[in-house]
C-alpha cells in the first residue's frame, strides 16, 4: 500500500514536524457577562498563512520534483469563564471549536494535500485554583485541571502541546491521519484528555504532575504521565522532568515507528536564565531516554545556548549561538515552537519538510535579532545540520532564514519569512529533496488577526 510505504519512510524521522508562528498566538476574549464573582468571555483566535517552496521533499506523500504553493488557516472560537469562591479560590474553564483548512498544492513535505477542511472540538477543560486557601503554597499554589487542553514543559524541547497537524495526504481507508490540515500553523494543540496538578507559585520550588492522552494518530495516540519539578529564582530556572510512556495505539504505532513509546522512560535536566548577568542569556538541557519493550537502545539529546543583547546600542541587537545534538533513535516526543523562530523547529525547511526532525543529527545555530521600533523586529537564523541519519550524512544541509515580526495594527500582526535551504544530497542520493540538491528558496507570510 502506497500510504504505508510513505509512512514507513518517515518513521523515526517525523515526530512533530510542524510549526507555529514565531510568537504566541493571541486569543481575544470579549467579556459578555460579569457580575459579582462570575465572568463569561467569548474567545476568538484566527491565523492565515501563505507559503511557497521552490522544491518538494520525499518524506511525506510527495514523489515528484517541483515547487509547491499552498495556503493554511484556522479560526478558534468559543467560551471561557471563571467563578470566584471563598478566599480567592475558584473554578475556571473553556470550551472552543476550531475550523482549519489547507489549500493549494499542500505543503512541500507532502503531509497535507490541499484538500483539508475540518471543524471539531478543540478545548474543553475545567479547573480549580486554590487562591489563599493553602498559605504554605502561596496564592493559587494549587491548580488542578482536567479535560482537553494544551500543556508545555520548559521551552518545549520535549513537550509543547500536541501540535502535529497532518492532513489527508498520508491517509488511506482505515488509516486516517487527517487532523484537519494547517500543518505549519499547528492549528490543533490540545491533548485529547489530561489531568494536571500545578503545585507552588511563580518563585522558588514548584512542580507539575501530569497525565496526558493524545488522540493524534500521527503521534500513535500516545498516553504518558510524569512530573516536572522546578526551582525558579531571579538568576534563572532549574528544571528536572521525568516522563513515562503508558500506552500507544497498536494500529498506528508500527506505521509511525513509535512502538517503543509504550514503557518509554525520559529524564531531562535543564536551566534557563541570565545567571545574574544583565543582557546575558543562557539555556541548556540534557535528556536521556530508555525505550519501552525489548527493541531499540538508550538515546540522549542535549543542547547548550548562550546569547547577549546589546541594550545600549540602537535597535537593541542580540546574538545567540546554540549547539544541539540528538542521538540516532532519540524520540523528540511533542516538541514545538515556544520562544521564537528556531526553537524547537530548527530551520523552516529542514524542521517542517526536509528533515532531520530533532533526531539523529548535530545542529549548529546562530541567531541575530534587532528591534528597529516597538512594533517591528527583524532577524536572521543560520543552521548547519551534520552527522545526520545515523551518521550517513543523508540529510546534511545548511539553511538561512530571514524574518520580520510586525504589529501592523491592534487587529493585525504580520510575519514574513524567506529561507534558503542547501542540502548536501538529493532524494536520489539518499536525501529528501526531490530532483536535485540545488539551493531551494522558500517563502511564507503569516497574518494573525485578533478580532
Amino acid at each position: 500500500m502506497k500510504t504505508k510505504i510513505f509512512i514507513q519512510r518517515m518513521a523515526g524521522l517525523v515526530s512533530a514536524a510542524t510549526a507555529v508562528a514565531a510568537f504566541s498566538m493571541p486569543s481575544l476574549a470579549y467579556n459578555v457577562y460579569e457580575k459579582d464573582s462570575t465572568e463569561l468571555n467569548v474567545d476568538i483566535e484566527a491565523v492565515l498563512g501563505v507559503f511557497y517552496s521552490e522544491e518538494s521533499y520525499s518524506l511525506g506523500a510527495k514523489s515528484e520534483a517541483g515547487d509547491a504553493k499552498w495556503q493554511e488557516g484556522y479560526i478558534k472560537y468559543g467560551l471561557s469563564g471563571s467563578q470566584t469562591m471563598g478566599a480567592g479560590s475558584g473554578l475556571y474553564g473553556a470550551i472552543n471549536l476550531m475550523t482549519s483548512a489547507t489549500g493549494g498544492d499542500g505543503d512541500a513535505g507532502g503531509f497535507t494535500s490541499g484538500n483539508e477542511r475540518e471543524t471539531k472540538l478543540e478545548d474543553a477543560y475545567v479547573g480549580w485554583r486554590s487562591g489563599r486557601l493553602i498559605p504554605a503554597l502561596g496564592d493559587d499554589g494549587l491548580d488542578i485541571s482536567i479535560g482537553r487542553q494544551p500543556f508545555t514543559i520548559g521551552d518545549g524541547f520535549l513537550i509543547n502541546d500536541d501540535a502535529l497537524n497532518f492532513g489527508d495526504a498520508l491517509s488511506a481507508p482505515g488509516l486516517d491521519f487527517d487532523r484537519g490540515g494547517a500543518y505549519w500553523l499547528a492549528a490543533r494543540k490540545a491533548f485529547g484528555q489530561t489531568a494536571i496538578a500545578r503545585i507552588g507559585g511563580s518563585d522558588g520550588l514548584r512542580a507539575d504532575l501530569f497525565w496526558l492522552s493524545s488522540d493524534n494518530r500521527a503521534q500513535a495516540e500516545m498516553e504518558l504521565a510524569g512530573v516536572n519539578a522546578e526551582y525558579v529564582s531571579q538568576k534563572g530556572t532549574f528544571g528536572l522532568t521525568y516522563i513515562e510512556g503508558l500506552d500507544v495505539d497498536d494500529t498506528f504505532a508500527p506505521l509511525t515507528g513509535y512502538r517503543s513509546r509504550d514503557g518509554q522512560q525520559t529524564t531531562s535536566l535543564r536551566y534557563q536564565g541570565n545567571a545574574g548577568v544583565e543582557n546575558f542569556f543562557l539555556s541548556a538541557e540534557f535528556v536521556t531516554q530508555k525505550p519501552g519493550g525489548s527493541s531499540g537502545k538508550d538515546a540522549d539529546a542535549w543542547y547548550a545556548e548562550a546569547g547577549w543583547t546589546f541594550s545600549d546600542v540602537p535597535w537593541s541587537p542580540s546574538i545567540n549561538y546554540r549547539f544541539s545534538s540528538f542521538d540516532q533513535g532519540f524520540d523528540p516526543l511533542f516538541f514545538g515552537l515556544n520562544r521564537g523562530y528556531g526553537t524547537w523547529f530548527q530551520g523552516e525547511v529542514a524542521a517542517n519538510y526536509a528533515g532531520p526532525f530533532n533526531s539523529a543529527t548535530d545542529v549548529h545555530h546562530l541567531g541575530l535579532k534587532a528591534t528597529p521600533t516597538e512594533t517591528l523586529s527583524v532577524g536572521a537564523l543560520l543552521f548547519d545540520f551534520s552527522d545526520t541519519a545515523g551518521g550517513s550524512g543523508s540529510l546534511n544541509a545548511q539553511e538561512v532564514n530571514l524574518y520580520a515580526e510586525w504589529v501592523a495594527s491592534p487587529h493585525l500582526i504580520i510575519s514574513p519569512v524567506i529561507g534558503f535551504y542547501n542540502p548536501d544530497k538529493s532524494a536520489a542520493e539518499g536525501g529528501s529533496q526531490l530532483g536535485s540538491n540545488d539551493t531551494s528558496t522558500y517563502a511564507q507570510i503569516i497574518a494573525i488577526m485578533p478580532f
